[in-house]
C-alpha cells in the first residue's frame, strides 16, 4: 500500500501540531513526535495526558507539520485518531519512532520509566 501524498508530508515533519477536541468543542493543539508506518502516523505519550482523555471521548483530530513549539508549518487536515495500548501496539510504535528519532527517543522514554509513567501510542488516519 503506498502512502497518501498528505500522510508522506506530515510523517516527513519532525514534529506534528496535533489537535483535539474538549468536549465543548475548544480546540486544543500540542506539538508531538509522529512516525508512520505508510498506513497510519504514530504518536509516543502518557496514559494519563489530556490528548488521551479527549480522544478516547471524541477521535477526531486535526494535524498540521510544525516545529517544537507547536507553530504550524503547512495546512491541517482531518484525522481519526484511537488509542493503542497493547504491549504489542506499543512495541510497534516504539520501534517506529526509535528509527526515526533515535537516542532522543530512547532518553525520553527511560525518563518515562525511571518517573514510572505510563505511556500509551495514538494511531492516527489520515481521512
Amino acid at each position: 500500500m503506498t502512502a497518501s501524498p498528505e500522510l508522506e508530508r506530515l510523517a516527513a515533519s519532525p514534529y506534528l501540531l496535533l489537535t483535539t477536541f474538549r468536549k465543548d468543542g475548544t480546540a486544543v493543539p500540542t506539538p508531538v513526535w509522529v512516525s508512520s508506518d505508510g498506513a497510519r502516523l504514530y504518536v509516543w505519550t502518557e496514559a494519563t495526558s489530556g490528548k488521551v482523555k479527549r480522544i478516547r471521548n471524541r477521535g477526531h483530530v486535526l494535524l498540521a507539520p510544525s516545529d517544537g513549539r507547536g507553530v504550524p508549518q503547512g495546512a491541517s487536515v482531518d484525522g481519526s485518531a484511537q488509542v493503542l495500548d497493547a504491549p504489542e501496539d506499543l512495541a510497534t510504535v516504539a520501534a517506529l519512532h526509535k528509527r526515526k528519532y533515535g537516542w532522543q527517543f530512547r532518553a525520553f522514554t527511560l525518563g518515562s520509566r525511571i518517573m514510572r509513567r505510563r505511556t500509551v501510542g495514538l494511531a492516527i488516519t489520515v481521512v
